[in-house]
């Protein structure tokens, strides 16, 4: 977040032992210590409490379309709550096609089929 060099601190250092004094230099540190950790506190705190609201929301949500799942699966299958029978669901009609003339197409339906050839068998030989 902050981008302090070494030299930067260095120089921080330098004169807060000159303005402060060696002698007082730790507890002011340590108070200072303190304060940055609390401040770490409150922002850790407020974060998980964003996200608290969130996840809450979140789950509201989820629990919102679950239930309309749930309704809309009802509805479909009350017959089976019920034990009467299902209704026949509605298709459309196929449309009947006539039946080509069977020597007229071929097993691959694309034209007319050759005439079987005349098989004219040998006379088995002895």
């Amino acid at each position: 977040m902050f981008d302090v060099a070494p030299s930067e601190m260095l120089i921080v250092a330098l004169v807060a032992i000159v303005l402060i004094g060696p002698k007082d230099l730790p507890r002011v540190m340590r108070v200072l210590g303190q304060w940055v950790g609390r401040g770490r506190s409150v922002a850790r705190h407020f974060r998980s409490a964003i996200d608290d609201m969130i996840r809450e929301a979140e789950l509201e949500e989820m629990e919102k379309k679950w239930k309309a799942e749930n309704e809309r699966i009802m509805r479909e299958h009350a017959d089976l709550l019920t034990g009467a029978p299902a209704p026949e669901p509605a298709t459309p009609p196929k449309p009947e096609l006539p039946a080509p003339a069977a020597d007229s197409v071929d097993a691959a339906g694309t034209g007319p089929s050759p005439a079987p050839a005349a098989s004219a068998e040998a006379p088995p030989r002895s």
